[in-house]
């Protein structure tokens, strides 16, 4: 339904990527329905469209409503490859208004996301997308039969209020020792504008 809203909306397509929602409800987690399966739908527009786009999924979605999805903008300083744009090397900023939101994208081995969650929430994360991933850094690689071995990752993906941020980075990397080598990696992104959040 996303993508057939965007590009009702001008936007020419996107990625979808499988991932499982927490919820951390105490009514929830007792009746083990605090794990949900997420569709995460990455899509690239040009700036005059992002605001009609925003509202009209907001609408058709009914994102208004609790437990409908979550919307929000990230910049993009550059993008090559999409046929029907033209290739932009650098994408100039500004136009798009700031939120006090950021997102917290923390790599981890497959297995960990739920620690990363637990390790959020106390710094006061309401909730967390894991996504499915893999890759490997320089401290992990290995080989069986002469080929390379990919080892299972996952992404966890928090939206947290700007205020919030410095909290929860604090409780993942010291429960999770992020700053010791293979053990994760941790990166925050600007937030424009969101859709869905309470």
């Amino acid at each position: 339904k996303v993508l057939k809203y965007s590009k009702e909306q001008g936007i020419q397509g996107g990625t979808i990527v499988l991932g499982h929602g927490t919820h951390k409800r105490p009514l929830l987690e007792l009746l083990e329905l605090n794990d949900t399966r997420k569709e995460i739908v990455l899509m690239i527009a040009e700036r005059p469209v992002v605001n009609e786009a925003l509202d009209y999924l907001e609408e058709k979605l009914k994102l208004d409503k609790p437990n409908h999805g979550i919307a929000f903008v990230v910049p993009v300083s550059q993008f090559l490859g999409l046929g029907d744009y033209e290739d932009v090397k650098e994408v100039p900023s500004g136009g798009l208004s700031m939120t006090n939101y950021k997102a917290i994208f923390t790599i981890v081995d497959k297995g960990k996301g739920s620690e990363v969650v637990d390790s959020a929430s106390k710094g006061g994360a309401r909730g967390a997308t894991i996504i499915n991933a893999r890759g490997s850094g320089i401290h992990e690689t290995s080989k069986l039969f002469n080929m390379d071995i990919e080892p299972e990752k996952e992404i966890v993906l928090i939206l947290a209020k700007e205020g919030s941020i410095e909290a929860i980075l604090d409780h993942i990397c010291e429960d999770l020792e992020i700053d010791l080598p293979g053990n994760g990696i941790i990166f925050v992104q600007e937030v424009h504008q969101t859709r869905g959040i309470r």
